[in-house]
């Protein structure tokens, strides 16, 4: 299915790039190296399907993208998830009901867009991806009521992102056995379904384009990285990234302000690939 030999899957925020900027001169030549080498690369973001097409294009980026935390594999080219991870409806009713009672701050994730309670406060970041991207490809923005998990016609969800939710919110949705919770970064609480994980998503895409698991690599700085670091043949923790990652990598590159991710291609990956081929 595809003339790579080896995956590599990459974090976003404070791995490829800093929040809020693009991803510098230095790694884009990177990836552009790691193809040359015939090592396929994508992005593993805890971020919305719809929130990444700009950086595939600018990347070069020619296999699905794992988004969501791992709730979806997207291809950017189709701009449609080829993988869905989704709530059940009654769990995801449950939920939402539950975020809007105790006026969470909520944003919630869909292969038909980008829905936010009326507490949410993230809808910026939302419109600032739009602004420099053209109509058809634009992030489809969905403001919800407090009556919408009564709604017949309630889209399905693969993640929930809630930013400091009260104590009540987050004891219950952490002690419960049906959904996977996890930071992907300061106040941030990512929620999908139980099993959902960059790192088991990486492994579905590597059996996707016919890569052998041994074959995969995996970058990444933060919490909810953790799992793909450790699923992969070969993790990679930034130097910038948390004790678990750390510990969970085969290798240590420099930070992200120190372009840690185009120091670990030209030092670690290539160099490992070429002596596996």
């Amino acid at each position: 299915m595809t003339r790579y030999k080896a995956v590599l899957a990459a974090d976003m925020d404070f791995t490829l790039l800093l929040p809020g900027e693009d991803v510098p001169a230095e790694n884009t030549a990177a990836v552009k190296r790691l193809q040359e080498n015939g090592i396929a690369f994508t992005i593993a973001t805890g971020r919305s399907s719809f929130l990444v097409g700009k950086f595939a294009e600018r990347l070069g980026i020619d296999i699905p993208i794992i988004t969501g935390n791992g709730g979806a594999l997207f291809d950017p080219f189709a701009r449609k998830d080829i993988m869905s991870m989704d709530f059940t409806d009654q769990k995801a009713r449950g939920l939402l009901r539950l975020m809007i009672e105790n006026e969470v701050n909520a944003t919630l994730y869909s292969v038909t867009g980008i829905y936010f309670t009326r507490c949410s406060k993230r809808k910026f970041f939302c419109e600032d991806y739009n602004k420099d991207v053209e109509p058809a490809k634009k992030a489809p923005l969905f403001d919800l009521d407090d009556n919408c998990w009564k709604r017949d016609d309630l889209p399905p969800f693969n993640k929930f992102l809630l930013i400091d939710p009260p104590e009540n919110v987050s004891a219950k949705i952490c002690s419960d056995p049906d959904l996977t919770v996890i930071s992907s970064g300061p106040s941030l609480h990512d929620i999908m379904t139980a099993g959902v994980s960059k790192g088991k998503a990486l492994l579905d895409l590597a059996d996707y384009l016919e890569i052998p698991r041994s074959m995969t690599f995996a970058i990444g700085d933060s919490d909810n990285d953790i799992s793909m670091i450790a699923d992969a043949g070969y993790g990679i923790a930034m130097g910038n990234a948390c004790e678990g990652a750390k510990k969970a990598a085969a290798y240590i590159t420099a930070a992200v302000s120190e372009m840690g991710f185009a120091k670990a291609v030209d030092e670690f990956i290539i160099p490992t690939v070429s002596s596996l081929t």
